[in-house]
């Protein structure tokens, strides 16, 4: 059992440590509007898990596996948030613009970009559905609390490394945006990083 543990432990790490839209997101936010706010993305990101997570558990996520449509509407929803999310990303006022004069975005607006980032990947379903089997003897009778222990487990630990990757993401912000050439250079640079995991998410098959 210790040695499962410990797997399982390595293995989330691994996926969790891996930038993906979260973290991007995550380190946008970190950047534009401070460590209080990424506090607020990375509690967002993190709540995008659940349902991903109860879909598996439940057995919902196999639909994506006999589904082509629901997939493909899951699918492009998510590619439309997040060709939506570049977009706000270079747009005035938008989650890197870093000015005195600009309405600022609530920490409830940050976390529920966060959560719906999450929410529309239909990847993250599959990916439980595969992931937590390995762990988790299905004929024992305990076999759901543990799968429910388990991603619970792996929420705690997205929610520890995304405040990392903001809490450092904040540290280097007095700096990056004393820089304005840094600053557009940054704003491309997410913007385009959302825009080439929409474009990903587009061309991913079943």
């Amino acid at each position: 059992m210790m040695g499962m543990s410990f797997e399982f432990l390595l293995t989330s790490m691994v996926v969790i440590l891996l930038p993906g839209t979260g973290v991007i997101y995550t380190l946008a936010v970190g950047l534009g509007r401070g460590f209080q706010a990424s506090i607020a993305a990375a509690f967002g990101c993190t709540l995008g898990i659940v349902p991903a997570a109860l879909a598996s558990i439940v057995g919902l996520a196999a639909i994506f596996h006999t589904s082509a449509i629901a997939f493909q509407i899951v699918k492009y929803m998510g590619v439309a948030y997040l060709l939506y999310m570049a977009w706000s990303i270079l747009r005035d006022g938008g989650v890197l613009d870093i000015d005195e004069d600009t309405k600022p975005i609530t920490f409830l607006k940050t976390a529920v970009n966060g959560t719906l980032i999450n929410v529309l990947n239909p990847k993250l379903s599959l990916f439980f559905l595969a992931f937590l089997p390995q762990f988790v003897d299905i004929s024992q009778p305990n076999s759901t609390a543990l799968m429910f222990l388990l991603v619970g487990i792996f929420m705690f630990l997205t929610f520890v490394v995304f405040v990392s990757y903001g809490a450092c993401a904040a540290l280097a912000r007095d700096y990056i945006i004393s820089k304005p050439e840094i600053m557009k250079w940054m704003k491309r640079s997410f913007a385009g990083a959302f825009g080439f995991l929409g474009l990903k998410l587009a061309l991913v098959e079943k």
